[in-house]
């Protein structure tokens, strides 16, 4: 299906557990979904300006932004990334995005709202660190599970449709109001 329908770009039409460097968390073809990557671009939240927290007036410079192969969360903070994977959803697919359990078991949450029919872009990820000690998150390895539902017929109105504001998006995205 992700082939036929050009759904993920790049695509790992397997599970890869290991790379060139050694273990890795797992990423690519899983038994019922698909294994997600963390690119190496991220926002980290920062209270250095003591600005409220806005989803209609966010503020840009409540992030740091970090470029690197490891994100280190402050405590009790989160931080923002991107997949690797480019996605387009078909017009009866609704995707959820669920947190693999390595990093769940280390008290980080990874939370992506579901991925409409017909959207497209690269998934803004969050990651909570819901521990009081320093948190790491690794780039280009497995961070997160998506999961597709078929529908037995396409939806009335797709994401697409309705010029959704997060449509096509590239990179890291904040909110939008």
């Amino acid at each position: 299906m992700a082939l036929q329908h050009d759904m993920i770009t790049p695509f790992v039409d397997t599970q890869v557990r290991h790379q060139a460097k050694g273990r890795a968390i797992s990423f690519g073809t899983s038994s019922y979904g698909y294994d997600v990557r963390c690119s190496n671009e991220f926002k980290i939240f920062t209270n250095i300006n003591s600005v409220i927290v806005d989803p209609k007036d966010f503020d840009q410079n409540s992030f740091v932004d970090v470029k690197s192969d490891v994100c280190i969360i402050p405590p009790n903070s989160f931080a923002l990334a991107r997949t690797i994977e480019f996605f387009k959803i078909p017009r009866d697919v609704l995707t959820i995005c669920l947190g693999k359990s390595t990093y769940a078991r280390c008290g980080i949450i990874v939370n992506v709202t579901p991925l409409e029919p017909e959207w497209e872009g690269h998934v803004t990820l969050e990651f909570s660190n819901t521990t009081p000690l320093p948190a790491k998150i690794y780039a280009n390895e497995g961070v997160a599970q998506m999961l597709f539902f078929g529908a037995d017929e396409v939806c009335e109105t797709s994401y697409k449709d309705r010029n959704g504001k997060y449509q096509g998006q590239e990179g890291v995205t904040l909110p939008k109001a």
